[in-house]
């Protein structure tokens, strides 16, 4: 099983704000070889707000899949600005994309 981390950075004030974004139902659970997304917020930092976006999956063809799919490309279009109203200005300052793979678990005795 595969982790694709997204670590966002915000302006300051965002993370709590934008994180439910990023779980909300959709299409993405319909994915072959999803799992789950967790949303995490890094904690003491001042300069900036740090969102992880933590998607398990399968393998890493089924997150290619994902990542090229429409659905994909729907779920991050921006809302256009209504007439008359300016476009919105962005909360993210960058992001990078980490690829991790489980090596090894342990859960809790039941």
């Amino acid at each position: 099983m595969y982790i694709v981390t997204n670590r966002i950075k915000m302006k300051p004030g965002f993370a709590e704000k934008m994180a439910p974004n990023f779980t909300r139902p959709g299409a993405l659970q319909e994915m072959e070889g999803f799992h789950k997304v967790e949303v995490t917020i890094t904690q003491n930092l001042e300069e900036y707000d740090e969102l992880n976006v933590n998607m398990y999956w399968e393998t890493l063809e089924n997150f290619e899949a994902w990542k090229t799919s429409d659905a994909f490309k729907q779920s991050h279009k921006r809302p256009e600005p209504s007439e008359g109203e300016e476009k919105k200005e962005s909360p993210m300052l960058g992001s990078e994309l980490v690829i991790t793979k489980i090596a090894s678990v342990i859960e809790a005795a039941k």
